[in-house]
C-alpha cells in the first residue's frame, strides 16, 4: 500500500514527500566524500519506501521509523560510513532541539494551546501532576523519566491534546520493560479522551455525573448529525446512563483502547470523537436491541452491554462500526456464486463493490467460468476462461476503502478439477505476466475428496471445462465421485472437447509449492463442508468465505451472509478455573445479540437479504485460547491441552444450539428448517460419522460425548431451531486486541514484537510470560534483553526451568500437527468451520503435505494461511550490541500421537507412521501418502530445492518468521472481525 502521508515531529500529518528522502541520503554521501554512481540513489531510495510501505501498510509512519529505515538500508547496501553519518546528523539535530525547547521552558517562551483555543506559557507542573494522579494505582511506575521524557518532546506552541499524544507515546515505549505500563497508557489515554468528549476527566468531583449526562448529550447529538438512528431517542436515555460502568475502561491494554480510539468510536462530521468506551459499548447495545419487542428493549439493551462492557463476548468489527447507526451493516463476510454469464459476471463484480463498501469480506465462487479455449456459442469465439475476470474482481477489491476504514478484502474459490486451475494457482506469483496476476485478491482451493485419494493412489486426475460437466459443482460424496468418473469415460470416448489429463501427485505438488512460495491457495475441501451442512437439504456450499470459517449455500439467487462474534474464554477464567456458569449465560446473550443482527441488519444487495432472512445463520466463535493455557499452566502441544479444546468447544456448542432452540420456541424456527439436519436429528458430531460413512475412511477423531445431549436433542426436536448455523471460529485479530487476548486459537505467534497501527510502533511483550518470571524471581532488564535478543523465544535461555520454557512455546516451536489435531477435535462440535492457519518452520514439502493430508484425514473443512520462516528479526533498538549469549542445542519438540486411518474400499490409505519432531521434517515422509507413492518427487528434498521460482532463504538461528502480523490495518487479518 503506498505511503501518502507522513507524521511530523509536531504531531501534524502532512504528505509524503520521496523527495525529501532522496535528498537527505544524497547529503550524507556528501558528507562522507563518497561518489554516488549513476542509479545507487534511486534503488537506495527504492528500497527504503518498500520497505516503509510493507512495515506500514495503511498507517501512517512518523518522521522517526523513516529516518530508522533510510539508516538501515544503508547499512544493508554496505554503505556503512555513509550510514554512521546520517546517524550522526540526526543525533546532532535531535540535540539541538533538545537544547532549544529546554532554553524555552527555561525562559518562559514555551507557549501552549488549550482546548479552548487560549494561549498560556508553559508549565511543566501540569504535565506532572496529571502523570502523577493517574500513575499512583500503577505501583512500579516510574514518573520522573517519563516527565524528562515528555518535556524533550514538547514544541512552541504545542497544543493540549499533542500533549496527552505525546505522554501516551512515552508511557507505551516502556511496555517492553513492563507490562503495567499498558495499563497505564490506556488509563491515560481514555483520561484524555474523556476531557475532549464530556471537559472532565476521572479525577474530577464532577466527573460521574457529567459521564452520564454526556451519554444522554451524544446520542442526541449522534442522532442530530445523521450518525445514529432515531430509534435510539426512544430509549430511557437516563435509564440506560445510569447503568453505565466507567470503571470497566480499566480492563483495557493500550492496544485494545488505541484501536478503539483510532478507529472504532464514532465521530461526527468533523471527525470529533462522541463517544467513551462505555457509550461505545452501550451505543453497540441499544443498536442490538433495537430489534426486541418495546417493553422489554432497555433490559435487553443492559444485558447486551453488560456482556460487552466486561469484554466477556466482543462482537464482528461491521457491528461495533454500524451498530445503532443509519446504515447498519452489520455482518462481516458474504458468499457469491458467479454463474457463466457475461451480464451475471458484472452484476457479481458490482455486487463485490456494494458488500466491500459497507466492510464486508468477500468469498467468491467461480467455478461455474468456462475454461480457457471452450467455444462461446453465441459468438462462435473461444473463452479467455475464468482469469482476466479475476484481474477485474482484484481490482475492484484495491478499489473500495470500506467504510473509511479497512481495504477492500476478497476471496476467489476455485474447484480443483477446473480447466484453469494450474493459471489459478499461480494468481499471487511476483512473477509472469502481470495481466495474470492478482496482488490484493486471495485464493482457495475447493478440494473433492476424490482428488486427495487420487493423490494417496498415485492416480491420474482429469481437468475439464464447466460447461461440459455442468453438474459436478453442484454435486459432492459418492455421487460426486460416481459422476466424476462418468466423465472421464466421455472424455476417453471423445465425449467431451475440452479436457486435460494429469497426475493427481503433480498437481497436488504445484499446490503445495505455489502454497509455500505465495501463502496461496488456501486448502479448503468440499466434501466434509457438504456433508457436515445442515441446509444439504435446501442447497450446496460452493465455497468458504474470506477467512474460510463459513460454509454456507450459494446459488444466483442466494448470497450468503455471515453473522460474527466471538467469547473471550479467558475472561471467564477465574480462581484456578473456567466458569463454566457464567460462559453458558454469555452464550446465550451472545446468541440473541447475533439472532438480532439478521433483522437489523442493512443488507447492500437483494440476494444477501433473501439468504440470510430464509436460513438466519450466525457463528459464534471463541478467542484467547492460548491465554486460557496459559493460566490453566498447559503447554498446547501436549494431550491435556487438545482435551481442553474438546471439552471447551463441546460444552459452546452444547449451550449455542440449546440458546438457538430456545430463541425458535420464542420467536419461530428459520423458514427452512423442515428437512434440515437439525430437523432429522442429526447434529454437528453426528455429521461426522457420516462424513467416515461417506468416505469410507475414519478421521481417527474421537466421537465421545461428555455432556448429557439428550436435553437438547429433545428441545431442538420439539421447537425446532431459530438458526440454520450457530458457530464459526473466526480470526478475530482486532477484536482480540480490543479483549485484551491473543487472536482466536491461535498459539502465540511471538513472546515479543513490534506492533504497527495508526498511532505509529510500539512493542509488546507476553504478559503471562513476565507474569510467571518475575514469580520466579527471574524477571530483569537482564531477562528483558536476553528474550529480546532471541527474537522472543525462552526456548535457549536456560536459567528458565523447562516447564516454563515448554509452556511458552512460540507458534514456529510447535510441530504444525498439534494445531491440526486442536482443529479437529474442536471441529466435530462445529456446525461451521474455523479460521485455522497453518504455522511451519520447515522448507520440506514432505512434511507440507503430510500436515495437509492429515488435515483432510481428520475430517477438517477449511484451512487459511499457511505462514513459515523467512530471515528477519525484530527490532532490537534498545538492546546492547556488546552483549552475546550461549544458544545451547534447541528443545525436542513434542510428538504428536499416532492418527489412525484405516483402508477404503475405493482408495486404500495406510496407517500412517507416528510423527517425528520438526527437526527431521526434511528427511523422506513415512507417512501414507508417501508409501502409497503419492509424493515421491518431495521426498528427502525442499521446496527450494525442487523449485527454482522460490527464493526463500533459510532463517539465521535467531530469525523471526516473516509473517505478516494481525496488524489493525491489515484486511487479511481483520476481514471476518
Amino acid at each position: 500500500m503506498p505511503i501518502l502521508k507522513i507524521k511530523k515531529r509536531n504531531g501534524d500529518v502532512v504528505d509524503f514527500d520521496r523527495d525529501r528522502i532522496e535528498t537527505a541520503i544524497g547529503k550524507a554521501f556528501v558528507a562522507t566524500n563518497i561518489k554516488i554512481e549513476a542509479g545507487i540513489l534511486p534503488g537506495l531510495l527504492e528500497n527504503v519506501i518498500l520497505a516503509i510501505e510493507d512495515r506500514f501498510g495503511e498507517s501512517v509512519p512518523g518522521v522517526e521509523s523513516v529516518q530508522d529505515t533510510v539508516e538501515r538500508k544503508l547499512a544493508e547496501a554496505g554503505y556503512f560510513d555513509v550510514a554512521k553519518s546520517y546517524i550522526l546528523y540526526r543525533l546532532e539535530h535531535q540535540q539541538q532541539r533538545e537544547q532549544e525547547s529546554q532554553a524555552a521552558q527555561a525562559s518562559g517562551q514555551l507557549k501552549v494551546k488549550k482546548r479552548d483555543g487560549t494561549v498560556v506559557p508553559f508549565d511543566v507542573g501540569h504535565i506532572e501532576r496529571a502523570v502523577k494522579v493517574c500513575a499512583r494505582d500503577y505501583p512500579g511506575v516510574e514518573v520522573e523519566p517519563i516527565i524528562a521524557d515528555v518535556r524533550r518532546g514538547v514544541y512552541d506552541e504545542i497544543d493540549t491534546t499533542e500533549i496527552n499524544e505525546l505522554i501516551v507515546m512515552v508511557i507505551r515505549a516502556r511496555i517492553e520493560l513492563d507490562p503495567i505500563y499498558s495499563k497505564f497508557a490506556s488509563r491515560y489515554l481514555f483520561n484524555s479522551l474523556y476531557k475532549d468528549v464530556i471537559r472532565v476527566d476521572e479525577y474530577s468531583s464532577e466527573f460521574e455525573t457529567a459521564h452520564r449526562q454526556g451519554f444522554i448529550t451524544k446520542i442526541k447529538q449522534g442522532v442530530e448529525v445523521g450518525r445514529l438512528d432515531e430509534g435510539l431517542l426512544n430509549y430511557d436515555l437516563a435509564k440506560l446512563a445510569s447503568e453505565l460502568q466507567p470503571e470497566r475502561d480499566q480492563l483495557f491494554h493500550y492496544l485494545g483502547s488505541q484501536t478503539l480510539y483510532d478507529r472504532y468510536f464514532m465521530r461526527d462530521m468533523d471527525q470529533k470523537i462522541l463517544e467513551t468506551p462505555q457509550y461505545f459499548w452501550m451505543r453497540v447495545a441499544m443498536g442490538l436491541a433495537l430489534a426486541e419487542d418495546e417493553s422489554e428493549r432497555e433490559a435487553r439493551a443492559i444485558e447486551f452491554y453488560q456482556v460487552l462492557s466486561q469484554l466477556l463476548y466482543v462482537a464482528s468489527t461491521p457491528t461495533l462500526f454500524h451498530a445503532g447507526t443509519n446504515h447498519p451493516q452489520m455482518s462481516s463476510c458474504y458468499l457469491t456464486t458467479v454463474e457463466d454469464d457475461l451480464s451475471h459476471i458484472f452484476k457479481s463484480i458490482g455486487d463485490n463493490a456494494q458488500l466491500s463498501k459497507w466492510s464486508g469480506g468477500l468469498g467468491n465462487d467461480w467455478t461455474n467460468i468456462r475454461g480457457t479455449g471452450s467455444v462461446i456459442k453465441s459468438t462462435n469465439v473461444g473463452s479467455q476462461g475464468v482469469i482476466p475476470f479475476l484481474k477485474i474482481a482484484d481490482s475492484t477489491t484495491a478499489a473500495i476503502n470500506r467504510s473509511g476504514r479497512r481495504r477492500g478484502a476478497t476471496c476467489a474459490y476455485l474447484e480443483t478439477w477446473h480447466f484453469d486451475i494450474e493459471s489459478f494457482l499461480e494468481l499471487r506469483k511476483n512473477t509472469g505476466d502481470e495481466r495474470r496476476r492478482t496482488h490484493d485478491m486471495n485464493t482457495s482451493n475447493w478440494i473433492p475428496d476424490l482428488f486427495m485419494k487420487r493423490v494417496i493412489d498415485d492416480g491420474d486426475w482429469t481437468l475439464f471445462s464447466p460447461e461440459e460437466v455442468p453438474d459436478l459443482h453442484h454435486i459432492f460424496g459418492r455421487k460426486f465421485e460416481e459422476r466424476y468418473q462418468q466423465y472421464e469415460d466421455m472424455a476417453d470416448r471423445g465425449q467431451i472437447k475440452l479436457f486435460k489429463k494429469i497426475r493427481a501427485v503433480e498437481l497436488w505438488r504445484k499446490m503445495i509449492t505455489m502454497l509455500f512460495e505465495t501463502g496461496h491457495p488456501w486448502m479448503t475441501f468440499k466434501d466434509p463442508c457438504n456433508l457436515r451442512s445442515p441446509q444439504d437439504h435446501v442447497g450446496v456450499v460452493h465455497s468458504s468465505n474470506l477467512c474460510t470459517e463459513i460454509t454456507l449455500n450459494t446459488s444466483a439467487d442466494e448470497t450468503a451472509v455471515c453473522n460474527l462474534g466471538s467469547i473471550a474464554l479467558v475472561n471467564h477464567f477465574k480462581d484456578g478455573e473456567v466458569n463454566k456458569e457464567k460462559m453458558e449465560m454469555t452464550i446465550k446473550t451472545a446468541m440473541r445479540m447475533l439472532d438480532n443482527v439478521v433483522d437489523l441488519n442493512f443488507y447492500p444487495t437483494t440476494e444477501s437479504k433473501n439468504a440470510n432472512m430464509r436460513h438466519r445463520p450466525v457463528g459464534l466463535g471463541i478467542m484467547g485460547y492460548q491465554d486460557l493455557l496459559y493460566k490453566l499452566g498447559l503447554q498446547f502441544d501436549s494431550e491435556e491441552a487438545t482435551q481442553l479444546s474438546d471439552q471447551l468447544m463441546e460444552f459452546i456448542s452444547y449451550h449455542a444450539i440449546l440458546s438457538s432452540s430456545k430463541l425458535a420456541k420464542e420467536k419461530g424456527s428459520y423458514s427452512t428448517y423442515p428437512g434440515s439436519k437439525w430437523e432429522r436429528g442429526i447434529f454437528p458430531i453426528d455429521s461426522l460419522r457420516l462424513l467416515e460413512e461417506e468416505r469410507g475412511i475414519p478421521t481417527g477423531v474421537d466421537l465421545t460425548e461428555r455432556l448429557d445431549w439428550s436435553p437438547v436433542r429433545e428441545h431442538v426436536k420439539q421447537y425446532g431451531m431459530r438458526n440454520s448455523n450457530c458457530m464459526a471460529i473466526a480470526p478475530t485479530a482486532t477484536i482480540a486486541n480490543i479483549s485484551g487476548c491473543l487472536p482466536s486459537i491461535e498459539p502465540i505467534y511471538k513472546n515479543i514484537y513490534v506492533k504497527s497501527n495508526f498511532s505509529g510502533e510500539f512493542t509488546v511483550i507476553n504478559t503471562c510470560l513476565v507474569d510467571d518470571l518475575r514469580e520466579l524471581g527471574l524477571w530483569s532488564s537482564e531477562m528483558q534483553e536476553k528474550i529480546k535478543y532471541y527474537d522472543g523465544s525462552v526456548q535457549k535461555i536456560m536459567e528458565i526451568p523447562g516447564e516454563v520454557r515448554g509452556k511458552y512455546k512460540e507458534v514456529f516451536e510447535l510441530d504444525s500437527l498439534w494445531i491440526v489435531r486442536h482443529a479437529a477435535v474442536r471441529g466435530k462440535w462445529i456446525d461451521q468451520s474455523q479460521s485455522i492457519n497453518i504455522f511451519s518452520n520447515t522448507e520440506s514439502g514432505a512434511h507440507l503435505s503430510e500436515i495437509y493430508t492429515t488435515a483432510w484425514k481428520m475430517g477438517l473443512k477449511t484451512t487459511y494461511y499457511l505462514r513459515t520462516l523467512g530471515a528477519t528479526s525484530i527490532e532490537k533498538s534498545t538492546l546492547d550490541i556488546n552483549k552475546s549469549y550461549e544458544q545451547p542445542a534447541e528443545q525436542e519438540q513434542t510428538a504428536i500421537p499416532e492418527v489412525a486411518v484405516t483402508a477404503a474400499s475405493t482408495a486404500p490409505v495406510p496407517t500412517p507412521a507416528p510423527v517425528r519432531s520438526l527437526g527431521a521434517a526434511a528427511a523422506t515422509m513415512e507417512t501414507a501418502v508417501a508409501e502409497a507413492g503419492a509424493i515421491s518427487a518431495f521426498s528427502g528434498t525442499t521446496i527450494t530445492e525442487t523449485v527454482g521460482t522460490v527464493q526463500a532463504a533459510k532463517p539465521s538461528p535467531t530469525a523471526a518468521p516473516d509473517v505478516k502480523l494481525c496488524r489493525i490495518n491489515d484486511p487479511d487479518c481483520e476481514a471476518c472481525q
